[in-house]
């Protein structure tokens, strides 16, 4: 029978499908199978066509998975489907099903991505300590780092799992908290939570695509709609006088520049330091002249009709819940997982033996 690893977190957005593609490669480094699945949706297929949600089918191809290889989805948590539950229509006993997993074959080991919370999923009996339970799963928590308070988020999840608890990787830590990381690993390890990997915080990782910003905002592209794929790093606003942005566009790198539009003298110092993105406030149209400049260099220009203030929080959200969807983020996450995370210590701890490719 294959091992089961729940990948689960305190908080969605964490990096659990990041993590689960650099694992999975580390893993058939070692000649080990895998197979993956997500038993609890949290998201909707994007068409009435498809059948998988963005993440598992970006997962599933990435990873070239047969179709053996892919466990199913069970439910998706939406309003319709708690409403169900709450109503007494859906009386399904998810738990059941899901110890159907148990007599899937074929793979030495099967990381399934787990719930965003502790909590998500105990409506319906698929919340991370009941799914480890009926699996025999063992768990590894993927967490962001905040600050030195996410030792109290552990101590939680220890007292919640209990031995399922395998180990945890701390990721998205910035360089000059490395020092209090350091503390927070040694105090983990003391209480019988082994902290498998401290990842530094990557910029490319929590970047976001230009066509994720048009999403978010629902801007109009004056220009360069073919470039949407580009992928922002950093977020700058132009308020300054044109001299002052100079200097301070030439600090950015990969950036989206949000400034008015009718500020013709920030659009030109943007167009000439590293911005990808171009973000007109107001519904101003920029001059014919910075339109094609921006065409010139293959910089899209967004235009909404909205506020500098409101735009700034629209994008700060959208960093804040960045999907891996790009094959230049897989190999980040692979090298990062490769250098920085203890894969032996954590198959050891699941009983695999492996041998080196």
């Amino acid at each position: 029978m294959p091992k089961h690893l729940l990948i689960g977190s305190m908080a969605a957005y964490s990096g659990k499908s990041a993590t689960i593609l650099g694992l999975a490669q580390q893993f058939r480094s070692r000649n080990l199978k895998i197979a993956y699945g997500k038993p609890l949706g949290t998201c909707q297929p994007e068409a009435e066509t498809e059948e998988l949600e963005a993440d598992v089918w970006f997962i599933r191809q990435t990873l070239d998975l047969a179709p053996a290889d892919l466990r199913p989805t069970l439910l998706t948590l939406n309003d319709q489907t708690i409403g169900d539950r709450l109503r007494g229509v859906d009386g399904a006993d998810y738990g059941q099903t899901l110890m159907e997993y148990q007599g899937l074959n074929g793979a030495d080991v099967v990381l399934l991505e787990g719930p965003g919370t502790l909590a998500e999923g105990r409506l319906f009996d698929l919340d991370l300590g009941q799914m480890a339970s009926v699996l025999d799963a063992q768990v590894l928590l993927v967490m962001r780092y905040e600050s030195s308070l996410i030792v109290e988020s552990l101590l939680l999840a220890q007292s919640e799992l209990g031995d399922r608890l395998l180990g945890v990787l701390i990721n998205d830590i910035p360089v000059d908290s490395a020092e209090m990381v350091a503390q927070v690993k040694n105090f983990l390890e003391s209480r019988g939570i082994p902290v498998l990997g401290l990842l530094p915080r990557s910029q490319l990782l929590r970047s976001v695509t230009v066509e994720e910003l048009v999403h978010q905002l629902k801007a109009e592209v004056l220009c360069r709609p073919d470039r949407l794929d580009l992928l922002v790093e950093e977020l700058t606003i132009g308020a300054m006088n044109v001299s002052a942005a100079l200097k301070y566009f030439r600090k950015g790198n990969n950036m989206a520049v949000i400034t008015g539009g009718d500020r013709t003298d920030i659009q030109w110092a943007a167009l000439e330091t590293s911005t990808h993105c171009l973000i007109l406030t107001g519904h101003l149209p920029p001059t014919p002249a910075v339109l094609s400049r921006a065409e010139e260099l293959e910089i899209p220009i967004l235009s909404v009709d909205l506020d500098t203030l409101t735009t700034v929080e629209i994008v700060d959200h959208a960093f804040g819940q960045v999907r891996l969807h790009e094959a230049v983020k897989v190999n980040c996450i692979e090298q990062l997982i490769a250098k920085h995370f203890d894969c032996d210590r954590l198959l050891d701890k699941l009983g695999l033996v492996t041998v080196q490719a």
